[in-house]
């Protein structure tokens, strides 16, 4: 067996042309184009990679993209203060945080303090409570865009074993509970799990987002699983990888998202997904 390959880049392809039709449509209406803030606080080369893909999705799709890069110094109560004003700013409909911040800044503070209609990353504890609650406003853009992908391929995780490794609140917390959503049977799996290789062994979905290179092994992978590998490692080397051993777990698995272009392009066209929602939500 080799696995299909789950493409997210073309599906994210789909989507951004989605959002793009529907920022015509508002143009076209005399409405405005959608508007997103993007802050970037010190020189993190990865982090500076991100947030200019962002811009790139924005022109892509019309969107309005405002970029406000701040320096490594910049005390929380300047960063809060930026936040208070693009919070108040009628024009703006999206706030994103690059992360990690620096290490003086509290982040947590931070994604508490953007509005939760203009949280588009969807980190605020309310937006996180929402769809605990199965009431979803502004969802996690990664999560999201796995739910994306698996509706993409026709794969429906009601009544399938799902397993997610990692319990980030980026992406395992809010994969856990959008799986549920879906009326997945859920296991989350995390640094404390006894017998990981077990675990893993039961899903008919695999989720993983652990942030370290190959540590699922493919022969742990039941045959006939769907596998989602969100993590992205640079090696050595220099290339990428996943959190998931590619060769040896294609071998196993049905379908199995790449690395790069699995999940990856997902998130940014969901980001924009969600901009486009919050734009909606403030006309």
């Amino acid at each position: 067996m080799s696995a299909q390959l789950i493409d997210g880049k073309a599906v994210s392809e789909q989507r951004l042309q989605y959002v793009a039709e529907q920022v015509a449509n508002r143009l076209a209406k005399g409405l405005r184009a959608p508007c997103l803030a993007v802050v970037l606080v010190g020189d993190d080369p990865a982090s500076a990679v991100y947030v200019r893909n962002k811009k790139l999705a924005c022109e892509k799709v019309a969107f309005t993209s405002r970029s406000h890069e701040l320096p490594a110094s910049t005390t929380q109560e300047a960063l809060l203060k930026l936040i208070d004003e693009l919070n108040a700013d009628a024009e703006v409909d999206g706030i994103l945080v690059q992360l990690p911040l620096p290490a003086h800044i509290d982040s947590q503070s931070v994604i508490e303090r953007i509005l939760p209609h203009k949280d588009v990353d969807g980190f605020h504890p309310y937006n996180v409570g929402r769809l605990a609650v199965k009431m979803p406003l502004m969802r996690p853009c990664t999560p999201k865009g796995v739910m994306t992908l698996l509706d993409a391929y026709g794969i429906d995780p009601k009544g399938k074993k799902t397993v997610i490794v990692g319990a980030s609140n980026i992406v395992g917390r809010p994969q856990a509970l959008e799986m549920l959503l879906a009326r997945a049977t859920v296991t989350v799996c995390h640094s404390a799990t006894q017998d990981l290789a077990a675990e893993v062994g039961q899903a008919d979905i695999l989720v993983v987002g652990v942030g370290i290179p190959n540590f699922i092994h493919g022969e742990w992978i039941k045959p006939g699983a769907v596998v989602i590998d969100v993590g992205i490692n640079r090696l050595d080397d220099g290339r990428l990888c996943g959190d998931v051993a590619f060769e040896a777990a294609r071998k196993r698995a049905a379908m199995i998202t790449p690395v790069p272009g699995g999940v990856g392009p997902m998130t940014i066209a969901t980001l924009l997904e969600n901009t486009l929602d919050a734009t909606m939500m403030h006309d």
